[in-house]
């Protein structure tokens, strides 16, 4: 009972001291933060966005995950980007993150705005901007992105693996991952919608078609029409091989993710997972009715997610160059 008490006054502890956290943040962060420091800042962004989805629509999706993979990281500060030494693996080298894309468009994105404004906009911000501008260039709402943030000094291989839940997480491990970095359970299924653009390699999910578990070869949790369209796509032992994520729509930003999962055509167990609990299931079947909730729901979602662990003030640096620390 002791140990109890001990590690429920621990948690008690964690997240008070990540609403502080939270609470700071707000304080520092805030909209329209270069207007008077760099006036393009967010133009010099949305038109390097624009540019690159225009030639790859896939990039909407890239620079999304990149955005959700900087914060779950130690927070939103631009440590995603930063490139790998001879004496330290960065987080972009962790296997969760080898198939992140993007990174090119933040780069071509930092070139301008250091010509523009010189040692102003952060990289983290950058990001920011980037994954909102994606997603309306995929069609999706925008919404209005606090800034503010500086640029972390520190990215690691390893805080990557024990950050980020994988495509085979289950609802219970989904909740408490999401949990740990502040969010409801609802807001982990609203950015769970991000899912509804992009592709994934089919090593992230053919254990749900080949080798399910001692007593079945493919997760009954799937539709079976489904299941032999994705082994078509994916035959056994194959890694390479791209496929979307919402197959009716896969460079939109729609709610059709939502009606995926409610015919049992989530690609990843992290995804259908949603529906074998009651309350998400629910939520999933309102957003798959009503798009204009799930924009509205998202948007805010991805707003609380920015302010995740951010430098602010004289906290960090503003990197010359996103892949590298000032020298």
């Amino acid at each position: 009972m002791a140990m109890q008490r001990r590690g429920n006054a621990i948690h008690v502890v964690f997240i008070y001291a990540f609403w502080i956290a939270l609470w700071r943040s707000k304080a520092q962060l805030q909209v329209g933060f270069y207007d008077t420091s760099c006036p393009a800042a967010e133009i010099i962004v949305r038109q390097e966005v624009t540019k690159a989805v225009n030639d790859n629509p896939g990039f909407a999706a890239g620079l999304l995950r990149l955005h959700f993979h900087d914060c779950f990281v130690r927070g939103c500060d631009g440590s995603v980007l930063l490139d790998s030494t001879p004496n330290n693996t960065a987080e972009k080298d962790s296997p969760p993150n080898t198939s992140l894309r993007g990174f090119e468009v933040i780069d071509n994105a930092k070139a301008r705005l250091e010509e523009a404004c010189f040692g102003v906009v952060s990289c983290a911000d950058i990001l920011a901007f980037a994954a909102r501008d994606g997603i309306v260039q995929a069609g999706g709402q925008s919404y209005p992105v606090p800034a503010g943030r500086r640029d972390g000094n520190v990215s690691t291989s390893q805080e990557a693996l024990g950050n980020l839940p994988p495509p085979s997480a289950k609802i219970d491990q989904m909740s408490q991952a999401f949990a740990n970095k502040g969010f409801t359970q609802s807001e982990m299924v609203a950015l769970s919608g991000a899912h509804t653009i992009g592709v994934s390699h089919c090593s992230s999910f053919s254990s749900r078609l080949y080798n399910n578990g001692p007593t079945a070869t493919q997760d009954p949790t799937m539709d079976p029409g489904y299941v032999s369209q994705l082994m078509q796509q994916c035959p056994q032992g194959s890694t390479n091989n791209l496929v979307p994520m919402d197959p009716s729509s896969p460079n939109t930003f729609d709610t059709g993710y939502f009606n995926d999962l409610v015919d049992n055509r989530g690609l990843f167990t992290s995804d259908q997972t949603l529906m074998s609990n009651e309350s998400t299931a629910g939520q999933v079947i309102m957003y798959a009715n009503n798009s204009d909730v799930f924009f509205s729901d998202f948007s805010n979602a991805m707003v609380k997610m920015g302010y995740m662990g951010v430098l602010t003030g004289s906290l960090g640096e503003i990197r010359t160059n996103c892949r590298v620390i000032n020298g």
